[in-house]
Parts: structure tokens; sequence; C-alpha cells
């Protein structure tokens, strides 16, 4: 008989009691005895929601502290030994000091989880001596049969996954890593078969990455080794994300199921199962509901794809689940009282999703017809919302079209618009300038959460944030930098900000999922087609520029970054929103140019974000990336200088599409990476205007003059002085005000150094 499940739940409660819980703790407002009781009790209230949902098959041990990337690593005993670890169960404060870092250990590298907006910890396996310190999918187990009798589904991150996802070793010794690390897992595994426990949930996404023969290998070695090691416990390995590169050798490894994203994954699954079939001793986990969507799945059309299945799959094979685990979606619609009404009804939180899950389940095992009413029900709500006036904006969709069929670029190519635009700013050698926001500082947050209550009036709230603006257009004077910016100070997220602008975007009220650690992010939610309404950042630029003789860049965030870091619809192309989200940018440019503004920056921290897990569709999302920025920013006057900002990322698979953008400046995070970078550049030559961040933002340390002279140096190795730029990395938002002004202060001195040592040789 067809049973329900899910891959994982989200963490962090529906009141996030579970950030509370954490912060709390590090905040030393409560102890360890009562932050680990609470922990308890937020996990199995979650557990219990999915009990009483109708969940069948629930996973444990996919709760988390912290991160389960981390956890894993912890209960493998790869534990830098920087946090001084002596052995048995690892202590809260060496947990948390691997991910947060200690006043004598610096924390591990944190990095996006594929292609996600949640970031896990990096195992750091150089030094480490790998050893199992307690069994945390056993107790895991234990404390939801004990508690509430649930016979559990234990959740385990795969060997190869957990490899391929660590950092400090060689790829030459990654068999030496896996003989190391497979006798631990079977020993994990050998105590749960002893326990009783039924299935167990192994996590190998990384087949859905394109795999060399050797993995292929590994892959055997670690189920026929598992498989041996534990014959009556029932394994399934699960992938998802995306659809598994090699099906045949995936389908064919000696476990009890196989886990599919039929989501994500759907047409490059699907084509194999229907090419290949599906083996008739396993057991599939269909994972038809999206996990990382927050629309209402079209419960018809799922049930036709699960018709589908059941001709290569019989009822008693076939597992209905997520296709991945929900932590990427946010708790309960529940408390959206402030939603449209044909906007909630077509959302699906965590605690939607399990009820469409149970829903389905009933369908497969007892026919559409016991299903009818809710099946009607849902239909009528994706109805209202596909035939709403938001989903149909005829000028906008006309607009864009008309657009998307042009090939957008400006009047002149760069060799000539830098001349132009060098004639007009008569800019010195490495000009100096930020990224764009200045420290907002609890004053300013004050402000804003009265302003918005209706405590103070618009007049109050813009008069303070113009004080503001005074303020830092003459400390950046005083400072000496050549190109200025307002602060950002009226802003408090770079999405939102725009997002409450813009036609076509929602806000939720409790919308949280978590990014990292206690980190918790509200994304905004694009619903309906999006269009410019009002100018959004002319009044505070243009204020700012009354206030000095030296340029001063109007700031947006970039089209791409907007999509990547919202809720997106999903009835239309992701290529098309980030149209429509240009084209309402265009306008944007456009106003401030108009209001004399000749320094526009457009970020796009989030480009390399939204890359396709697969190689093959990389190159198409690249090109209609880059086509969304030329699209915003490709109609102003050839003086009016493009700058945008980008975080960090492996900038030699990149450097063409990047150089694509025709942007006139690109500003890099690059001070951890320095080196890296300086190397891409060896093999790869860039040809626009260029600043590689000379200091890290992210630290309260303020740089010496020295320190950031060296970093221009090797960059100029490389990069040519006439087109080189000089800023920190990223933006200073999170700063205080001091260390601000001291490193800004010692970043123009070494400017100034630089062009002392290189005027003469340019």
């Amino acid at each position: 008989m067809t049973v329900s499940s899910i891959l994982g739940y989200p963490r962090i409660g529906v009141d996030r009691e579970w950030k509370k819980s954490l912060e709390a703790f590090w905040a030393g407002k409560i102890d360890e005895a009562t932050f680990l009781k609470q922990q308890q009790e937020i996990r199995l209230n979650h557990l219990r929601k999915q009990q009483e949902k109708g969940i069948e098959l629930i996973p444990v041990n996919d709760f988390s502290n912290y991160d389960h990337i981390l956890d894993t690593a912890v209960m493998l005993g790869i534990i830098p030994k920087r946090f001084k670890y002596e052995g048995g169960k690892v202590p809260l404060s060496v947990y948390y000091g691997i991910a947060r870092g200690t006043k004598d250990a610096t924390a591990s590298e944190m990095t996006k989880w594929f292609n996600t907006n949640y970031h896990y910890i990096v195992p750091e396996l150089s030094d480490a001596e790998p050893i199992l310190t307690e069994n945390l999918p056993l107790q895991a187990y234990r404390e939801a049969k004990e508690k509430l009798g649930i016979e559990g589904k234990p959740v385990i991150v795969g060997p190869l996954t957990f490899l391929k996802l660590s950092k400090g070793y060689a790829a030459s010794e990654t068999d030496a890593w896996l003989n190391r690390l497979l006798p631990i897992y079977v020993q994990i595994l050998r105590e749960l078969e002893s326990e009783g426990v039924k299935w167990v949930q192994i996590d190998e996404p990384i087949v859905v990455m394109k795999l060399s023969d050797e993995d292929i290998e590994r892959l055997k070695k670690i189920y026929t080794t598992i498989v041996e090691a534990v014959p009556s416990l029932n394994i399934m390995l699960q992938t998802y994300f995306e659809s598994i590169e090699n099906y045949r050798d995936i389908v064919s490894l000696p476990v009890k199921g196989i886990g599919l994203d039929l989501a994500h994954g759907l047409s490059g699954n699907l084509a194999a199962i229907r090419k290949h079939g599906f083996p008739d001793t396993k057991i599939l986990g269909a994972g038809i509901i999206d996990g990382r969507s927050i629309w209402r799945a079209d419960l018809n059309e799922k049930l036709a794809l699960l018709d589908e299945l059941s001709k290569l799959v019989s009822d008693e094979r076939l597992i209905v689940q997520s296709s991945c685990s929900l932590l990427h979606v946010p708790v309960s619609t529940e408390r959206e009282t402030k939603l449209a009404a044909e906007l909630k009804a077509a959302l699906a939180f965590a605690e939607e999703k399990l009820d469409e899950l149970v829903l389905l389940t009933k369908a497969v095992s007892q026919g559409t017809d016991v299903v009818r009413e809710q099946l009607n029900a849902s239909d009528e709500a994706l109805s209202l919302l596909r035939n709403s006036a938001a989903r149909n904006r005829r000028d906008v969709q006309e607009a864009v079209a008309a657009i998307a069929n042009k090939e957008p670029n400006r009047y002149k190519p760069f060799e000539a618009r830098h001349l132009d635009q060098q004639a007009k700013w008569q800019l010195p050698l490495f000009p100096t300038t930020t990224i764009g926001s200045f420290p907002q500082t609890a004053e300013v947050r004050k402000a804003r959460q009265l302003w918005r209550k209706d405590e103070w009036s618009n007049e109050r709230y813009h008069s303070f944030i113009h004080e503001q603006i005074d303020t830092w257009v003459k400390l950046q004077e005083e400072i000496g930098l050549d190109v200025l910016v307002h602060g950002e100070f009226e802003r408090t997220d770079m999405v939102e900000f725009f997002g409450e602008k813009l036609e076509g975007f929602a806000f939720t009220q409790n919308g949280w999922v978590q990014s990292y650690g206690s980190r918790c992010v509200k994304p905004p939610v694009i619903y309906g087609d999006v269009a410019f309404d009002v100018a959004m950042t002319v009044s505070e630029t243009v204020y700012a520029q009354s206030r000095t003789k030296r340029p001063v860049k109007g700031m947006l965030t970039g089209p791409i970054t907007i999509m990547n870091w919202s809720f997106v619809r999903d009835d239309i192309s992701r290529e098309q929103v980030a149209y429509q989200l240009a084209y309402a940018l265009r306008q944007e440019v456009e106003a401030l140019e108009k209001a004399g503004i000749g320094m526009i920056q457009v970020d796009e921290p989030a480009v390399r974000e939204g890359l396709p897990l697969k190689e093959s569709e990389q190159a198409d999302y690249l090109n209609w990336a880059v086509k969304s920025f030329k699209i915003a920013t490709c109609t102003v006057q050839d003086t009016t200088q493009i700058h945008t900002h980008m975080c960090y990322c492996e900038f030699h698979d990149m450097i063409d599409s990047i150089e694509a953008m025709d942007a006139d400046v690109i500003s890099i995070e690059t001070s951890r990476s320095h080196g890296e970078l300086i190397h891409s550049f060896e093999e790869n030559t860039y040809k626009l205007g260029i600043g590689l961040g000379v200091y890290d933002i992210h630290s309260p340390r303020v740089p010496s003059v020295e320190e950031m002279s060296g970093m221009i140096d090797r960059a100029l190795r490389v990069l040519d002085p006439k087109l080189f730029w000089i800023n920190p990395d990223c933006g200073l938002k999170t700063r205080g005000r001091e260390e601000t002004v001291a490193s800004l202060r010692n970043m123009v001195k070494a400017a100034q150094l630089a062009r002392d040592k290189y005027t003469s040789l340019v």
C-alpha cells in the first residue's frame, strides 16, 4: 500500500522559537540544560505535527541545533584541531565554535547548499581524526519512539556527498578518506539495525551532479559494503534538487529504495524512468510535491503523474513524498492574515504540503472520488490566482515581449564610452568609492520602525534620513573619496526595499526560512506581473547629489538578484520574470539619469546563486541573466557610467558572462580570496573597469594602509591600472561608524600611494 513521507521539516518553528532559543543561549540568557529542553520541545512538536497530519513515514534526525552538515561532521569526529576537542561527546562550546568562531579560533567556512539559499558549514578534513562521537540518528529514533510512539525514518547525509562537500584534502586522497569514513557509517547503521529500525534515508544529492567513473565505483563500493553489513535494514538512497545523472547506475545500487526529485528533476528523471523502467525489486520514493516552492500543487497534475508511475511501480512499492526537505519553505500559512485572499489560497507552506501529500496518498490508495471535494477546492484556488488581474497585465507582457526580442546594447562600445566618461568626470587614477551602504545604527533602525508604526510622520522621517545623508556625504568628502553614495539609510533589505515599491510583489508576515544558523530571512513573493509604479531611489540620491560637487552613485539591486532572493511565481518561466524585473528597473535607471545622476550601480551579487546544477543548462541561464542586466541598463547615455557589484565567485568560469554584462565598472568581493581571483586574471583578460575589494568588511578590524597597498599591487600585476578602482569588498551596513571611517581613511591613503607609484608608468 502506498505511504506518505517527507525528507525533512523546517527547524525554525511557526514563531521562530528555534531561532529565539538559540540566540538566548548564545547570549547567556538561558543555560545549556534549559536550551536543550527547549530544543527537544520544538523537535517533538514538529514530529507531532507530522503525526497529526497523517504522514506515515516520518523523518527523524533531520532536526539540527545549527546545521545538518555540521552535525554529520561532529558525529564523525571531523573537528578541526584549533577547537581543542578532547574526545567523547562533543560539547556545545566546540559545536558552536566551529559554526561561529571563538576568541581563539576562526569559524569554519560557510557556503551554499547546492543551488538553494541555505548555507552549510564546510567540514575540514585536513587535520581531523574521524571517530564516532555519538550516534545521532539512533538518539533521534529512540526519542521519537519513546515520546510519541513514532516509528521514525532516521536521516543521514551519505558518505560521497559528505566527502564532496568537504575541504582540506586532495582529490587523490578521496578513496583513502572514504576508507576511513565508511566503517563509521557502518557502525552507525549496525546500531540502528540492532535497535529494530526499518527504514534509513541516506541523502546523496551529489548524484544529481556530473559524476566521474571513479565516483560511480565509489558509490557501488559504499552501498555494497553497507547492505552487506546491515542486510535487514531498508536503505532509501535519497536524491534531490535535480534529476540524477547516471540513472541506470544509481538505480542498480543494492539498496531497497531510490528517492527521485519529480519536481525540479521531473523531466530528466521521468524520461529516464520511461526509457529504462524502474527496478521491480525496489521502492520508489516519488518526490512529487515541490519542497522548495511556496505554491499549491496542481493536484490533478500530480495524480496524473502518479497514475503513470503506477503502471511501472506497484502501489506497495511507492512512497509519495516531498522532492526535498521542507527546510526551504516557511512553516505555515495559517497566520498570514494580511495577504489578499486569492493569493493566500494559492500558497502551500510546509504544513500545507503535508496535507497535499496525505491527500495524494489517499487518492492513490482509495481512489480520487474520496478526495474530490479537496481536489475541486485546490483547482479553484489555483484558477483564481491564474485569472487574477495581477497575473494578466497586458501592458507589462507586451512591453516585455517587445524588449526581449531585441538585443540590448549600449550605443557605443566600452572603449569609446570610457573616453567619454573620463572626459566628463575627470576622475584621478585609481578612483575610490564604496559599494553603497553605510552603518545602519540602532538609531536608524529605530527611526524606521517608528515611521512604519505611524508614530513618526513622513516629514519627520524624511528629515531624519536627510540628516544621515548630510552627515555621511560630509564624512566621505573629508575622507577623500572620489565617488560618493547616499548611504541607503532608508532601506531595510536590498531586495525587500524594491519589492515594496514594485507591483506584482507581496510580503508575508511569517514567511521565514532559515538561511544559516539562526539567521532567518523572509523573502518577498513575486506573485504577479512585475511593474514599475513610481521612482524608488531618486529622491534620496538627488538630495545627496545636491550636497556635494563630487559624483554620487544611484544604487539599485539588479533583476537576477531580486529574483533569486525572492519566492518566484511558477506559472511562467524564471527568464520571463527576470525580464519583467529588468524592464521595471530600466525605468528606474532612466528616472535617475533624467534627474541628473550620471553614475548608477545595479548590484548583482546573486547571479551565480541561480546557476543551474546541470552543466547543460548553465549557458542558457547565463545568457538570459546577462540579457536581463543589459535590458535594465542599456538605454542610458554613453557618459552615464553603469557600475555593478558581485560577491566572490569562481571567476574563471564566469568571466565571459560577467564581461558580457558590459558594465563600465564592476566591483567584486574578493578580500578573503584575493589570491585565487588574481590567478583567474592571469589566465583570463578583463577589459572593463574593475574594483577588487581591498579589505574585508565582514570583520570589525581596521586594515592597515600597507595591507591594502599589498592588495592593490597584486591586482595591478594582471589588471590595467587605467581601469582599476579601489573600494571595500562589500557594503558597510553592518559595520560601526568609527571602524568604517578609519578603514576608509586608510583605503584612501593606500590609493594615493598607488597613484604616486603608478602615475608615471601609465
